[in-house]
Order: structure tokens, then C-alpha cells, then sequence
């Protein structure tokens, strides 16, 4: 038998039973949240409400290098989530630092979505097809250095907002472009606005991009309560290793999730591999190393004792190549 869900706004009383998910309030962040939800209410037969919590990147209009880049979406569902007002948080990956939380742990990770980037653009254009000087908007750091270093001609914006709003952008004339997330579109019912997909292979993305992430208090990941059967209802075991390749990367290299650095990493045919481009942020230069590992079987174990070797040998690689000197790395995790 399949569970319900709601949604609630902030603290509401408790009802017994019920699984209470965190989230974000932005229309990007429910449908992502909505969908998790809904695959632990049909897998569990749990009834699930979900609990929309405001956190500082929703109300800043700062840019995500001013703001830091590194958990200003994640904190204020972390805070939640210690003090019991919900039972786990859903995050998008990619937003979610490296540094461990204390008391708090990555319980689970879903099937990924398309990881790549995506141009929208006026008049149907491609990236190859945008006039000299075209202004195209972005708030990523990585974007700007890959979007220099491919068209160091174009006029890159850096902006805030909603997928809506950035949309809006480009069909009231005020840019040519905008670069989203292919998955968020995706989510958000929004592919029709997408002029040009940028391959994973010139275009590595975020680590974790594409990607969720099921926040739990440690400990409730264990043992046969609806908190541990609903992560593991949802999560899918190559995507979890191949996303904690790709943050090893970030972790080793001491880069926030706003530095100019892309990641790609998958299982296939037996092998781990993972591949990191680490930027100069204004798209002059770029670093990249790539490896593989063997696990020993597809179990979860074995797949994260592979995704932290090739990850520690991707990062020693791109240190040695003269990464921080490239890019801004530091401690801010």
C-alpha cells in the first residue's frame, strides 16, 4: 500500500507515523523533493509531509562567490533537521559541502538525473551560434571559466534567481542566454527552453550535479525504522559512488562547491572512472586527470572504498600538475 503526501509550511504539530522531509522552498527544490517523497511513500506505504524551510541563499541576492558559495542552502535544513523538526532533508547535491556535518550523515543518494549543462538561448541559437559580445548569464564561477574558455568573446552576467525568472531574462531582451542545469529543466518541466546541451566530456559539471542528496541524523540510517527503509528504498548504489568520487575530488582539492572546478564520474562495465578539470576562473587555462578503479564487486561497500582511491589519485595528479595554482583553493569546504 502506497503512503500519502503533503506539504506543510515551517513547524506544524507532529503526527504520529509520519515521515517528515525537509526542503528547500524554491518551485526547484519541492518538485525534486516532491518526487523523493513520493518514491518512499509508494516503496515504504509510509505517509510522508514535506516541510519547506528558508534558507539564506533564498534570500540573499548576492552572488554565490560573494555569499561563499559553500552551504548557503544547506544550512538552515541542517539546523532543522538536529532539532528534530524534521526526520531527513533533501539537498541537491552539488550545494551540499564536503566538510563532514557533525552529527548528520549522507544516508542516501537517488538515480541521477542528466548531469550536464544546458544552453537557452534567443532565436534557437548554440553556443557556436551566439553573436561576438552575446551577453549570457550565469552565477557559477565554473560556468563563467568554461564559457570564457570556450568563447572568451562573450559577455558573461553573473546573475541570481529562480529558473523562471532566469527564462525571463532572455525572452524580455535582456540576455541572449542563460546556462541551467539540464536536470532542473528537466524537473521543472522546462526542456523546451533548451537551445544546446554541452557534452559531459567538454563540459564536466559540478560534482554532483544531476544528483540528490537524503540527509539523515546519524544513526537513523541503521537498523529497520522508517527513517533507514526509506533511504533505502530510494537510493541507487552506483550513482551514490560515482557522486562521492566526484565530492573527494572537491574535498581533497579544499575547493567549495562555487570553485571554478568540474567533475564527471560513472560505473561501467566493472570500472569506476572519474575525470576533474580544475579552471584559471577566467577560462585562460585548465588542469585535468583522469583514472579508474576496479572494485572489487558492485556491493556499496566496495564502491566506496574505489570511489575514494580514484578520487585521492585524481586529486594528487592535479596538485602536482600546479592545480592551486590555477584556481582559488583554500579550506572552504
Amino acid at each position: 500500500m502506497s503512503g500519502t503526501v503533503t506539504r506543510v509550511d515551517g513547524a506544524a504539530e507532529r503526527r504520529d507515523g509520519v515521515l517528515r522531509i525537509g526542503t528547500r522552498g524554491s518551485a526547484l527544490a519541492v518538485a525534486q523533493t516532491t518526487a523523493v517523497a513520493e518514491s518512499i511513500a509508494r516503496a515504504t506505504g509510509v505517509d510522508v509531509e514535506l516541510v519547506t524551510v528558508t534558507t539564506h541563499g533564498d534570500t540573499s541576492r548576492e552572488s554565490l562567490a560573494q555569499l561563499g558559495g559553500t552551504g548557503v542552502f544547506a544550512t538552515a535544513l541542517r539546523d532543522a533537521l538536529r532539532a528534530g523538526e524534521v526526520d531527513l532533508v533533501v539537498h541537491s547535491l552539488k550545494d551540499l559541502p564536503t566538510a563532514p556535518a557533525p552529527g548528520l550523515v549522507l544516508g542516501a543518494v537517488p538515480k541521477r538525473a542528466d548531469a550536464r549543462d544546458a544552453l537557452a538561448a534567443r532565436d534557437g541559437l548554440t553556443l557556436d551560434d551566439l553573436p561576438d559580445g552575446a551577453r549570457v548569464g550565469t552565477g557559477s564561477p565554473r560556468r563563467v571559466a568554461q564559457l570564457k574558455s570556450q568563447r572568451p568573446d562573450l559577455d558573461v552576467v553573473d546573475l541570481r534567481g529562480n529558473v523562471d525568472t532566469r527564462l525571463r531574462m532572455v525572452s524580455d531582451g535582456e540576455l541572449d542566454a542563460v546556462v541551467l542545469a539540464a536536470a532542473g529543466l528537466t524537473r521543472l518541466g522546462r526542456l523546451d527552453a533548451v537551445t544546446d546541451y554541452f557534452p559531459l566530456s567538454l563540459v564536466p559539471t559540478a560534482p554532483g550535479q544531476g544528483a540528490l542528496a537524503l540527509e539523515v541524523r546519524a544513526g537513523d540510517e541503521k537498523g529497520r525504522g522508517p527513517i533507514a527503509r526509506a533511504l533505502s528504498a530510494v537510493d541507487h548504489v552506483t550513482t551514490h559512488a560515482s557522486v562521492v568520487a566526484e565530492r573527494h575530488v572537491l574535498a581533497g582539492l579544499e575547493a567549495g562547491c562555487a570553485a571554478p572546478i568540474g567533475a564527471t564520474a560513472l560505473v561501467d562495465d566493472g570500472l569506476l572512472f572519474l575525470t576533474a578539470t580544475v579552471y584559471r576562473p577566467d577560462g585562460s587555462e585548465k588542469l585535468t586527470a583522469s583514472h579508474a578503479a576496479t572494485p572489487d564487486s558492485l556491493s556499496a561497500a566496495h564502491l566506496a572504498e574505489a570511489a575514494e582511491d580514484v578520487g585521492a589519485r585524481v586529486v594528487a595528479e592535479l596538485l602536482e600538475a600546479g592545480a592551486a595554482s590555477l584556481a582559488p583553493l583554500g579550506s572552504d569546504r
